[in-house]
């Protein structure tokens, strides 16, 4: 929990550590600001704090042109302690209220739309809609910022069906018109937009880029000596990126995308893979509480995603005690066979989908029958509920718990999942004689487990970016 005295101390000395874990707004201009912000340092009794930007510009303030809030990572504070604010936060990056009204939302969740709006008020400060609404607003300010794309179409990449409608949210969010924002920047190359995206660093990039190497798919995944890349599916129509360091805390996004549209929830969903909004000083803080973690810690470790929990499942159930390389070659048999060409890059294929596997006799895997039939119904279940929780799946022949649990780590990002049972955890644990009582590391164990895993593949460990 930060408090004002933490908060005043990380401002005065722009610790990029706490860049977006609070917001300082001053009173007397009406702008708020990151705490990197290298403005003159405002009087402590002139300033308030807020957690989220959104709460901030609820409150009143517009942002500052000078750091730019809208690209302050995100605020990690409440995530791991509400399953419900995590699931509504990730559907909500995903355009779900753009799609459907906060009362459908809440019965996706399975929950009422007043605890909903609860859920929200207690730990953001603002409203479902104020948030999807101020998500939308500060991606657009974004790409003003960066590209020099047209307006109009800036309004369609941050979901806006219409650029009277895009305007009055602009105004009434910042206090500022778009064409304020405007600066001149490098045209767009055709297919491609170029974006920063921050994060708060301690960064161990050149570790998650072998954890990526390791398990690359032919075709779906590529990685270089300072980036990673991946094609994808989103919102029905498909595209590619690449990401690699830049200057400051920030990491260049090459993305390549033909829809005008569903620009500002894919690029959330982008953070999402990457981990880029978790708090690693706040993560590591409560890792080191355990003697063990004192003397063995990666600092600037995230979770290594893949980009839905559909693909983390089938990976899960091809990976089931062999080996990452084994695995890795199963699922190239599985690329090859039915992965989809990229149209405008016949290079790339994206992973399979569930109607290609549910309709497929999977020959081409070299396994025993009932293991291609527990990937068929794991197909049939995801096609009939792409959005189940994955102790459902538990149900279907041949996924256990390890399963389920592999896939909300790196298909969910979930921040608290313990694979004690897994063979490469126990090695590392053997390998220091040591036992560690899980329940302590909550609400942070997944960052624990991918400490131990990395443990035991010295290879992937590198200098964090900081």
């Amino acid at each position: 929990m930060l408090t004002p005295e933490i908060c005043q101390q990380a401002r005065q000395s722009r610790d990029p550590r706490f860049d977006g874990a609070f917001f300082t707004a001053v009173k007397s201009t009406g702008i708020f600001c990151r705490s990197i912000c290298p403005a003159k340092t405002p009087l402590e009794s002139n300033v308030e704090y807020f957690a989220s930007a959104a709460a901030a510009s609820v409150a009143g303030y517009r942002p500052c042109l000078r750091c730019r809030p809208d690209s302050a990572p995100g605020s990690p504070a409440w995530q791991g302690s509400q399953t419900s604010l995590q699931r509504a936060l990730r559907l909500i990056d995903q355009g779900a209220l753009q799609q459907h009204n906060q009362a459908q939302l809440a019965e996706r969740l399975g929950i009422s739309e007043r605890y909903l709006r609860q859920l929200f008020q207690q730990h953001l400060g603002i409203a479902p809609k104020q948030y999807a609404l101020n998500q939308q607003v500060l991606f657009a300010k974004k790409l003003l910022h960066e590209t020099q794309l047209p307006i109009h179409h800036i309004a369609l990449m941050a979901g806006f069906h219409s650029i009277r409608r895009f305007n009055d949210a602009f105004v009434k969010q910042l206090q500022l018109s778009p064409r304020q924002i405007r600066r001149s920047t490098s045209p767009a190359s055709d297919g491609l937009l170029t974006l920063e995206l921050s994060y708060r660093p301690p960064l161990a990039w050149q570790s998650l880029l072998a954890f990526w190497q390791a398990r690359a798919l032919d075709k779906v995944e590529w990685c270089t000596a300072t980036g990673y890349g991946r094609s994808f599916e989103w919102q029905g129509h498909n595209g590619s990126f690449y990401i690699e360091p830049s200057a400051g805390n920030q990491l260049r996004l090459q993305l390549h995308y033909p829809a005008a549209t569903e620009i500002w929830s894919l690029v959330r969903h982008i953070r999402r893979v990457l981990d880029l909004d978790a708090d690693c000083h706040l993560i590591e803080q409560q890792l080191r509480l355990h003697p063990w973690f004192q003397q063995h810690l990666i600092s600037g470790l995230r979770i290594p995603g893949v980009w839905s929990v559909w693909e983390a499942g089938i990976r899960a159930i091809l990976g089931q005690q062999i080996s990452v390389a084994a695995a890795r070659t199963q699922l190239n048999r599985l690329v090859a066979a039915l992965g989809e060409p990229l149209p405008e890059q016949p290079d790339k294929r994206l992973f399979p989908t569930p109607a290609t596997i549910a309709d497929s006799d999977l020959l081409m895997l070299k396994l025993p029958q009932a293991r291609r039939q527990t990937l068929r119904d794991f197909a049939r279940l995801m096609l009939r509920q792409p959005d189940a929780p994955t102790e459902q799946w538990l149900a279907i022949k041949g996924i256990g718990p390890w399963t389920c649990h592999y896939a909300s780590l790196r298909g969910l990002q979930d921040s608290d999942i313990w694979l004690g049972g897994d063979l490469g955890i126990q090695k590392a644990l053997q390998q220091h004689d040591k036992n560690i009582s899980h329940q302590q590391l909550a609400p942070w164990r997944s960052y624990a487990t991918l400490q131990l895993w990395f443990q035991t593949a010295p290879t992937m460990r590198g200098q964090p970016h900081d």
